[in-house]
């Protein structure tokens, strides 16, 4: 009989959650070290991030934090060796961080459309570059892995003032497919997938919220609160846990067929 408590679980595996120093970062990892994985935790958010790996630490098999910005690639590099050095591998990379920026396509300046691109898909590039090349046969790791990329309902759907985010997700989400085929290809045994969240009740997404009123399409908070959850047919905003509990699902063994999935965790949006 296949043992399927096994296949969930997460003993021995090593992980790297970037932007996980709050919101859907930090539960990531927590979720992860409660299913006994060791986990990097990365972010530019120096405080905040050494709290929650101090936290993680103090009940786990092992947490550290390391300053990361993901537009650098020295960064990485520096990020990937050091999952390796501290806890002897690595398994499972969370390419969780990003940002958005709201603005009308007409008002838009190149700066910032090029900012979120830089973030949301150069930093995700640059997780599957160096992820690869440690979990590949001969790499520092060597023992093959899962990468899970944070897209979003908006690699799929149209949002008005938020092109380059919808931009940007759009491109995870295909980026995503192409290094699944590649890692396939070269039996490497890597898998890339991604996920898509609708508005979850982070930081990030009550500001997705606020740009409607701070650009003049709703008149208050409240007023695009409710506009926004319309489009979710389940009736509620997700959560991180929401989030987490798929990242487990990708992470352990039990997915180990799949490859290049976008996962929906949107409450119903993309299908409606």
């Amino acid at each position: 009989m296949h043992d399927y408590r096994r296949a969930f679980s997460l003993e021995g595996k090593v992980a790297l959650v970037t932007g996980a120093a709050r919101g859907l970062g930090a539960e990531a990892a927590r979720a992860l070290v409660q299913m006994g994985a060791c986990v990097l935790v990365t972010d530019i958010l120096e405080k905040p991030g050494r709290e929650l790996a101090e936290e993680l630490a103090a009940g786990s098999a092992g947490a550290r934090f390391v300053r990361h910005d993901v537009t650098s690639e020295a960064d990485w590099e520096r990020a990937v060796a050091l999952a390796v050095q501290a806890f002897g591998g690595l398994d499972v990379l969370v390419n969780n961080a990003g940002i958005e920026s709201g603005a009308l396509i007409s008002e838009c300046s190149v700066e910032d459309f090029r900012r979120v691109l830089e973030v949301n898909v150069t930093g995700v590039f640059l997780g599957i570059k160096h992820a690869i090349r440690a979990m590949a046969p001969g790499g520092a790791a060597g023992r093959g892995g899962s990468i899970i990329n944070l897209s979003s309902a908006a690699g799929f759907i149209g949002v008005t003032a938020h092109a380059a985010y919808c931009a940007s997700k759009g491109a995870v989400r295909l980026l995503t497919k192409a290094a699944a085929v590649e890692c396939a290809q070269l039996k490497n045994g890597i898998r890339v997938n991604s996920l898509h969240p609708a508005i979850i009740g982070t930081t990030m997404g009550q500001q997705f919220i606020r740009d409607f009123v701070d650009l003049g399409l709703a008149p208050d908070l409240a007023a695009a609160a409710t506009s926004m959850l319309a489009l979710h047919p389940m009736g509620r905003f997700g959560e991180p846990r929401d989030v987490a509990g798929a990242i487990l699902y990708l992470a352990a063994d039990v997915s180990g067929w799949v490859t290049g999935a976008e996962l929906a965790i949107d409450g119903g949006v993309a299908a409606a």
